[in-house]
C-alpha cells in the first residue's frame, strides 16, 4: 500500500539510532529522533478506504453488538421502513442500518469539531497572520503527533494546519456520502467508516487545540498548572456577570482582554459553563468555572447572569426562552447557532450596546469576537440594577404552597433519563421539608433537562424548585481545579513510557465525556479518586474534568489540590476541553514513537497495534450523551484504545464486545517469532457500556491488562483488579484464569486463594509472546 512505502527507510533510521543514549533529564534525544518523525517526502494521506484492513482486525477481535434505538428506518421517502426481521425498501437490513446510525453520528460529531477548528484556524490567521509560528514549548518536539501520523507534516506555522483541516473536511464528504440512500450496505464497512471518521475526529480536535493553544498562549504541558475556581458559588453576584457558553474560545478571550484593557476586573464577573469554562481559564485564571453543561438551566434560571454569550456545541436550544424569563441579553457569536437573532455584527458597538439595553431587541448575533467583547461588558454593566428586580425563582417560602398543586400523577419520575424521586421530592415540599428536593441539585443529581416541566399536567416549575430549594440547602459551592494544561511533554513520556508499556505503572485512565451521569458527578470523582490511590495516571477533559473537581474528599480538599497535575503514577491532569481530547490519544502515540522508536509518517496500522497490545490505557465516558462524544470514542478506539461508557450510552446503538468463549478470537502474531500463538482477552472490550459505577471501574482496571505485561506488571494489574472485585462484589473475579499466564503473574498477597480458584478450573500456564500483534511478520 503506498501510505506504508516509507516503512524500509524509516526501520533503516531507527537500527542506526538503536544504541542512543536516553536520558530521561534531556528535553529532546536529538537529531536522529527527528528523522524517525520526519517523512522523506510527501506521505500519501490514507483515503476511506487505506485504513480498512486494520479496521476489520479490530473488528474481527471486537465484532459489533447493536442495541438498536428502534426498529425503523425513516431516513427517505421509500419509508419508513420496519427493518424488524425485513430488509427495508432500498435493500438495507437492520444492522447495516444500526452501522450507518453510528456513522451519521460520528460524523456530525467531527464536523462539529472540524467547524469549531476551522472557525478557530481563520480567525488566528486574520489576527496572526498565516506565517504565525506554531511554538509548543522548549519540552516539546512531537507537538502534533496525530497530524504527524496521519498527514505526515510537521506543523511548523499555523498555516500548515489548513491541511490538516482541508483533508478532515475532503473525507467528511466522502463518509457523509457513503450514508445516502443506495450507497454502502454492509454493516462491517459502515464501521470502518465510523472508525475513519473518528480518527478525523481526533485529527480536527489536535488542529483546533493546537491553533488556540499557541494563538492564546495557553499552557504547553506544564503540570503545575494554578487552581482556578469553580463552582455556582465563586461567583459574586453582586457585580454584573458575563456568562460564557459553548467551545470556542474566541469571544470569551475578547471579553476577558477588554475587561483588562479598561481595568474593570473588580466591577465585572465573567465566568463559563462547558469547555469554554475551560479554555476562557487556560487563556486567563481571573475568569471563572461554573461547571459542566449540567449547570446551564441552574445558573440561567438563577437569574445571576446579566449577559449570556453563546458560541458553538452542547448550549441548551432554548437558551433564549430561558434568558428572557429574568431579562437577561443573548449574544450568538457563530454560524452554528443564530437563535433568530439580528444579525448586528458590521453595527457600530454603541448602536448594539443601545439597542440591547433598551430592550428593543432580545439579543444579537454578533459574528466578531472582538465586537462581542466590548458590547457583552457594557451591556452586563447597565442592566445589572435594573434586573435586581427581576426573577424567574420562587422564594424559598413560596415553594411549600406551589408544590401543593402536585396532583402525584407520577409523569415528572416516567420521563426522567435517570428516574429521580422528583414525585417524593415535590409532595415532601409541599409539606414543608424542601431537603429532598435540595438532594436532587447536589452533585448534579438532576441535571436539569427540564422533560419533568415538559410533562408536569399542573405546569410546576420543577427545575426552578430544585435550584432554589440547592442554592439555599447546599451551602458548600466553592471547589478548586486545576487550569487545563494541554498536551504531555516529551520529557514525561520518557520518564513514564517504559513503566507504562511493562506495566509497573498499572495503567493511563483518561476521564471524558459530558456531564449524563447515572448517579451524578460524585461517581466519576469517587472512580478518579479510587485510581489514583493505586498509582494509576488519570488525566481528565471537559464536563468530566469539572465535574472531578467538585467533590471534597475526607480531608477537606478536592482531587486537583491533594494530587499534582503532572502525567505520572498518581497523576491528575486536566488536559482541558473536549478538543483537548487529542493529546490523550497523542501521548499514547508519543510512547509509541518515543520508547520504542516507532516512526509516525505514514505508519498508523504499526502505532495503532503497539497501543492495542502494549499501552494499557483505557478511556472512561461515564456521562456521554452527543454526537461528539461518539466521534471521539470511534477515533480512540482505532487507535486501539478501549474505553468504557456509562448506562446511556447504549443508546448509541452499538458497542465493541469481545468473547471470551471465542478462543479463536484472540490469537495474536509474535513478531518476535514470527509464530501464531494464543493470546487472551486483553483489552477485553473496544467499547463497554457498563450498568454501574462499581462495574465501570472493575473493567476499567481490567481493560488497562496488556498481553505484553511483564510479570511484575501483571501482578501489579491483577492485584488491583483483585482488590476491586472482591472490594464491590464480594469475590474473586471469575474469569481470573484467562489473564494468569503463569505463576509469576499471581500477586503474591492473594496467591494462595488465586492458586486454588486456578486449580478448580484445570488451568494449565502458559508463556506470553514475545512481541505480541495483530499485525503480519514483515
Amino acid at each position: 500500500m503506498a501510505y506504508k512505502k516509507m516503512d524500509k527507510k524509516l526501520d533503516d533510521d531507527f537500527w542506526k539510532t538503536k544504541n542512543l543514549s536516553l536520558s530521561i533529564g534531556e528535553v529532546s534525544v536529538g537529531k536522529p529522533k527527528q528523522e524517525l518523525d520526519e517523512p522523506m517526502g510527501p506521505t500519501p494521506k490514507p483515503s476511506v478506504t487505506d485504513l480498512r484492513s486494520w479496521d476489520f482486525k479490530l473488528l474481527k477481535r471486537y465484532p459489533p453488538f447493536y442495541a438498536p434505538f428502534c426498529d425503523m428506518c425513516c431516513l427517505c421517502t421509500y419509508g419508513k421502513c420496519d427493518l424488524l426481521g425485513k430488509k427495508g425498501a432500498c435493500g438495507i437490513d437492520a444492522e447495516a442500518q444500526q452501522a450507518r446510525t453510528v456513522l451519521l453520528a460520528s460524523c456530525i460529531g467531527t464536523a462539529a469539531h472540524a467547524g469549531h477548528g476551522r472557525h478557530m484556524l481563520h480567525h488566528v490567521i486574520k489576527e496572526k497572520g498565516k506565517d504565525f509560528p506554531i511554538d509548543m514549548g522548549k519540552n516539546i518536539d512531537i507537538e502534533a503527533p496525530i497530524i504527524r501520523t496521519i498527514i505526515g507534516k510537521k506543523p511548523v506555522t499555523v498555516s500548515d494546519l489548513d491541511e490538516s483541516l482541508s483533508y478532515v473536511e475532503e473525507q467528511l464528504s466522502h463518509l457523509l456520502s457513503a450514508c445516502h440512500t443506495g450507497q454502502e450496505g454492509n454493516s462491517l464497512d459502515f464501521e470502518s467508516k465510523a472508525l475513519h471518521a473518528g480518527m478525523m475526529d481526533d485529527l480536527a480536535r489536535e488542529v483546533a487545540d493546537i491553533t488556540q493553544i499557541v494563538a492564546y498562549d495557553m499552557p504547553r504541558g506544564d503540570g503545575d498548572e494554578p487552581l482556578v475556581e469553580l463552582g455556582l458559588g465563586t461567583v459574586d453576584k453582586d457585580k454584573p456577570v458575563v456568562l460564557c457558553i459553548g467551545h470556542n474560545v474566541a469571544p470569551g478571550a475578547e471579553i476577558l482582554d477588554y475587561v483588562e484593557d479598561n481595568d474593570l476586573y473588580e466591577d465585572v464577573e465573567i465566568c463559563g459553563i462547558c469547555c469554554t469554562a475551560i479554555d476562557i481559564t487556560r487563556y486567563n485564571q481571573a475568569a471563572k468555572v461554573i461547571g459542566p453543561l449540567s449547570k446551564q438551566m441552574k445558573f440561567i434560571r438563577s437569574g445571576v447572569s446579566d449577559v449570556i454569550v453563546v458560541d458553538e456545541q452542547c448550549v441548551r436550544t432554548d437558551v433564549l426562552e430561558e434568558a428572557k424569563r429574568n431579562g437577561a441579553v443573548v449574544i450568538a457569536t457563530t454560524d452554528k447557532m443564530c437563535l433568530g437573532l439580528p444579525d448586528m455584527t458590521k453595527e457600530d458597538p454603541e448602536l448594539i450596546i443601545n439597542e440591547l439595553v433598551n430592550g428593543n431587541i432580545d439579543g444579537a448575533l454578533i459574528l466578531e469576537p472582538k465586537k462581542v467583547g466590548k458590547v457583552a461588558v457594557e451591556v452586563a454593566k447597565k442592566i445589572a440594577k435594573r434586573r435586581e428586580s427581576l426573577k424567574c425563582l420562587p422564594d424559598i417560602s413560596e415553594i411549600p404552597e406551589i408544590a401543593k398543586e402536585c396532583t402525584e400523577c407520577g409523569w415528572c419520575v416516567r420521563v426522567c433519563p435517570n428516574n429521580r424521586p422528583i414525585m417524593d421530592a415535590v409532595t415532601s415540599a409541599a409539606k414543608g421539608d424542601l431537603t429532598k428536593l435540595a438532594n436532587l441539585y447536589e452533585h448534579d443529581m438532576c441535571y436539569t433537562c427540564g422533560r419533568c416541566e415538559e410533562e408536569c399536567e399542573r405546569n410546576l416549575p420543577l427545575v426552578s424548585f430544585i435550584t432554589k430549594a440547592g442554592d439555599h440547602f447546599v451551602k458548600n459551592q466553592k471547589f478548586k481545579m486545576r487550569a487545563g494544561r494541554g498536551p504531555v511533554q516529551d520529557v514525561e513520556i520518557r520518564k513514564v513510557g517504559g513503566p507504562i508499556v511493562l506495566g509497573d505503572i498499572p495503567g493511563v485512565v483518561a476521564f471524558v465525556g459530558c456531564s449524563n451521569f447515572p448517579n451524578g458527578g460524585i461517581e466519576i470523582a469517587k472512580m478518579a479518586e479510587e485510581l489514583l490511590k493505586r498509582r494509576y495516571i488519570v488525566v481528565a477533559t471537559g464536563c468530566s474534568a469539572m465535574s472531578i473537581g467538585e467533590y471534597i474528599d475526607e480531608d477537606g480538599l478536592t482531587l486537583y489540590e491533594k494530587y499534582e497535575g503532572i502525567f505520572d503514577a498518581s497523576g491528575l491532569a486536566n488536559i482541558g476541553s473536549c478538543v483537548s481530547n487529542a493529546h490523550i490519544s497523542g501521548a499514547c502515540i508519543k510512547i509509541a514513537n518515543i520508547f520504542a522508536k516507532k516512526p509516525l509518517s505514514g505508519n498508523f496500522e504499526e502505532v495503532a497495534d503497539y497501543i492495542l497490545n502494549r499501552v494499557g490505557a483505557c478511556g472512561v465516558a461515564w456521562g456521554a450523551f452527543s454526537q461528539k462524544a461518539a466521534a471521539i470514542a470511534a477515533g480512540v478506539n482505532r487507535w486501539g484504545i478501549p474505553a468504557v461508557l456509562g448506562p446511556h450510552s447504549s443508546k448509541y446503538r452499538r458497542l465493541y464486545l469481545g468473547r471470551i468463549d471465542k478462543e479463536e478470537m484472540w490469537d495474536l502474531n509474535d513478531l518476535r517469532t514470527g509464530e501464531t500463538v494464543k493470546g487472551e482477552p486483553a483489552p477485553e472490550h473496544l467499547l463497554y457500556a457498563a450498568e454501574t459505577m462499581e462495574e465501570a471501574l472493575v473493567s476499567t482496571v481490567k481493560m488497562c491488562i496488556r498481553p505484553n505485561d511483564t510479570p511484575k506488571g501483571r501482578q501489579l494489574k491483577l492485584s488491583n483488579y483483585i482488590d476491586l472485585y472482591k472490594k464491590y462484589f464480594g469475590e474473586l473475579p471469575p474469569d481470573l484464569e484467562l489473564f494468569v499466564r503463569n505463576e509469576r503473574d499471581i500477586p503474591i498477597t492473594h496467591k494462595k486463594e488465586v492458586m486454588d480458584d486456578l486449580t478448580s478450573k484445570n488451568w494449565t500456564p502458559r508463556e506470553a509472546p514475545k512481541e505480541p500483534s495483530l499485525l503480519e511478520r514483515k
